[in-house]
């Protein structure tokens, strides 16, 4: 005996997941999620310069950042870069209210917002996601969405576009 809310457009579902729990999200539901959908933010530590613009803009102080300074030796006697070095980067989801302020000032793209629901915990404590925790989630952010197709190309992409060179 099927009822009419036992499938639904993404196809059959299973139990819904107990009150307050959220179940994980499935690819076809992903698909149907918003494009400002806000689950976990991600970090790609790559991009991470140790700016601090996320942990400075963040109005529930919820970004903690530690780093150091380490000298690089400049080639062919130049002056030594110094560079700031990643030791923690956290982010408290206990505090956080999911504004997505950190996302938006960060100017080297280190940050992103996944669309992962799934991360219930069983103390409060374990809400704060260190930096390897917080790279996993970059498996889980989906692609950008896709330019208008209407739209025109930006200038770099008319000047450099194939078709347009000189001759």
């Amino acid at each position: 005996m099927t009822h009419e809310h036992d499938e639904r457009p993404g196809g059959p579902q299973g139990s819904p997941p107990p009150q307050g729990v959220p179940g994980p999200v499935t690819p076809a539901q992903a698909a149907d999620l918003p494009a400002r959908s806000r689950g976990v933010i991600a970090l790609l530590e790559e991009n991470c310069t140790v700016c601090m613009l996320c942990a400075r803009e963040c109005p529930d102080w919820c970004v903690f950042i530690e780093s150091h300074k380490e000298t690089l030796p400049a080639p062919e006697s130049g002056r030594p870069r110094v560079r700031n070095v990643l030791d923690r980067f956290a982010i408290d989801f206990s505090l956080c209210m999911y504004c997505g302020i950190c996302v938006e000032v960060c100017p080297y793209d280190a940050l992103f917002w996944s669309a992962e629901f799934a991360y219930p915990e069983t103390g409060i404590t374990a809400l704060t996601h260190e930096r390897d925790r917080l790279r996993a989630w970059m498996w889980t952010v989906p692609p950008p969405p896709a330019h208008d197709a209407g739209a025109p190309l930006p200038r770099e992409a008319q000047v450099a576009g194939p078709g347009n060179t000189p001759g």
